[in-house]
């Protein structure tokens, strides 16, 4: 026998592999500053790409005089206790219907946070006879949530129709003996990458395999289909749409989630989601403030209108420099850089100390360990100044890349740059 501790004193994970020499700098970096393009990082004006506020929504005035009334009338302890025991208000009953108008389905429930949300949707949703069916790039809150299943669970190859019809195959004839049902996962708009799902291929594949389909639209929830409510719409499938689920984390830049289906789903949810029954009630102040960024989000088009119009500027330019965005068919615009994983760090440094460009870096195990990508978020709030000066900082860095700047050792660039090592 041994000591649990002894065993995680050495042990490292996947992505912790890396934190000798990325901790404060690469991971777990502090931004600091009135949210918005431009922030301080380690003391000096940054323009940030990493923030999730999609609709420029963090630092609106509107919203903040809102969130801070609501701070200031109830504080952040009301209400006290579950929903289920001591936690409904009326506001919270609101927000629901809105959200179940806004996204077209009968009734909605909302959850303190999407990650724990998602997990305990798909643990409620299904038992022991029922089969998952789940796309291979899922987010980790859905391949989560699909572990704790105790009966067959599927994977397809991410968006591939042929591998999801192959695998509803063997979910259909696992079913057919078990007298289970099918759930089908998948989401609106994939975080990484920026591809959609293909809710209008996968829901066409319904009337042969009668199954149920479940959404995650974190991403495309205020940002995808003419009145922003998701993929769904813009697919125009939302119908389709079994449950739709999306935070509040992007759009709403705001902590909290809502799963949206038809009454009687919502209601057999509501005592069985043990994420929320067993939880602490939403605060107010986060339910009076998402109230608000929703009939934003509603009635002011132009926050979605001006996201697009730096989304398309933005990856047109970088295309047009040479650079790899992907498929990329949403705001998030991946740059997939050819090089190994240990070029990412003096890359990473050169954007930021040279170009004064703050966006995040992904590695292997992510992304294959050929590539080095760089994640862009844009936002309704970043100008198209900020735009050109962007793609002008990538072309540098494809440029510097192609002649061998970065072969150099990373302590290099940390000197350069006087990067402190204590903290990287």
């Amino acid at each position: 026998m041994i000591d649990i501790f002894d065993k995680l004193r050495n042990k490292k994970s996947a992505l912790g592999q890396y934190r000798d020499v990325a901790h404060g700098y690469i991971s777990f970096p502090k931004l600091e500053g009135p949210i918005g393009p431009i922030m301080k990082f380690r003391g000096k004006d940054v323009l940030t790409w990493s923030i999730n506020s999609y609709l420029g929504l963090a630092n609106n005035p509107e919203v903040r005089k809102v969130d801070a009334d609501a701070a200031k009338e109830w504080g952040l302890a009301y209400p006290m206790g579950a929903r289920m025991m001591s936690g409904q208000t009326k506001y919270h009953e609101q927000l629901e219907q809105e959200l179940a108008d806004f996204v077209g389905k009968e009734k909605a429930y909302l959850l303190n946070y999407g990650y724990q949300g998602m997990v305990s949707i798909i643990q409620a949703l299904v038992d022991r006879r029922d089969v998952i069916v789940y796309d291979s790039e899922s987010h980790a809150c859905i391949l989560d949530g699909v572990q704790l299943h105790f009966g067959k669970r599927f994977v397809f190859d991410h968006n591939n129709m042929e591998s999801l019809k192959k695998q509803l195959d063997h979910a259909k004839g696992v079913a057919d003996k078990t007298q289970g049902g099918i759930l089908v996962i998948t989401e609106g708009v994939f975080g990484m990458a920026g591809d959609l799902g293909k809710l209008d291929e996968i829901v066409a594949l319904k009337k042969d395999y009668n199954f149920r389909l479940l959404v995650d639209d974190a991403h495309g929830f205020g940002t995808m289909g003419k009145k922003g409510i998701g993929t769904g719409e813009h697919f125009g499938v939302q119908d389709e749409v079994d449950v739709h689920f999306s935070t509040f984390a992007k759009s709403m830049a705001l902590i909290g989630a809502f799963v949206a289906a038809e009454k009687k789903i919502i209601d057999y949810l509501q005592y069985v989601m043990r994420s929320q029954v067993f939880a602490k009630s939403l605060p107010m102040p986060m339910v009076i403030g998402a109230l608000k960024r929703l009939d934003m989000l509603r009635s002011d088009p132009s926050h979605k209108d001006n996201l697009w119009k730096v989304v398309n500027r933005l990856q047109s330019g970088l295309k047009n420099a040479g650079l790899d965005i992907g498929e990329t068919n949403s705001s998030v615009t991946p740059v997939y850089i050819k090089g190994e994983a240990k070029l990412a760090g003096s890359m990473l440094i050169e954007i930021r100390e040279n170009h004064k460009i703050f966006c995040s870096v992904v590695v292997y195990p992510v992304v294959p360990k050929d590539v080095v990508m760089f994640r862009l978020i844009p936002t309704a709030a970043h100008t198209m100044e900020q735009v050109d000066r962007t793609i002008e900082a990538f072309k540098d860095l494809k440029d510097k890349l192609e002649a061998g700047y970065f072969n150099r050792p990373m302590e290099e660039f940390i000197a350069k740059y006087n990067v402190v090592i204590e903290d990287f």
